[in-house]
């Protein structure tokens, strides 16, 4: 793997770019307050703007690392407010592989955002960074992530049946997956 970090990302749609300290307001409005799109998430609902501030400045300060991945989504036409993010959340650089967690506020469900920003990091990580395997996974109760995972050309691995922790308490994990050879092929 190459790593590359944070950089700034571009499709028709959106823009993927490194947050900033002025984005705590966004943050906590659009989606991080929610306890709708916290439900599956491992993570609870930010009581305050002051909460999303506090984890902003930890992404902040981690910039400076190549192995870092953090990306504020927002939708061009929206301006340079971000709608939700997409990030790694763990990754096993002796097999190549990154796991991919994104989250996007209620008003930009079923609008293919999602999809769009995930197929977007999977081309970075398969052609830039040179990644073998990109993963995800969801609570099976959370339909609507598997689907992103699937239009965006990630296989079905299977569901490991109480793998798992978010805010519901112990869960099942669907795994999903991509690899080099799927990608290029």
């Amino acid at each position: 793997m190459q790593h590359k970090g944070t950089e700034v990302l571009e499709t028709d749609r959106l823009l993927l770019r490194r947050f900033t300290i002025h984005d705590a307001a966004a943050m906590f409005h659009n989606w991080a307050k929610d306890e709708q799109v916290t439900k599956y998430l491992m993570w609870p609902a930010h009581k305050s703007q002051e909460v999303s501030r506090e984890v902003l400045e930890d992404w902040i300060f981690h910039y400076g690392e190549k192995d870092f991945y953090q990306w504020a989504i927002t939708v061009k036409e929206n301006g340079e407010e971000p709608v939700g993010g997409i990030s790694v959340v763990s990754k096993d650089d002796s097999i190549k592989m990154v796991h991919i967690g994104y989250c996007i506020g209620r008003d930009w469900w079923h609008k293919g955002v999602t999809s769009e920003a995930l197929k977007e990091v999977i081309r970075y990580f398969m052609e830039e960074v040179q990644v073998n395997r990109v993963e995800s996974r969801h609570d099976p109760r959370n339909v609507n992530s598997g689907k992103v995972m699937q239009k965006c050309g990630m296989k079905y691995e299977g569901t490991r049946r109480q793998a798992d922790l978010n805010n519901q308490g112990i869960c099942d994990a669907s795994g999903y997956a991509i690899l080099a050879e799927d990608y290029f092929s």
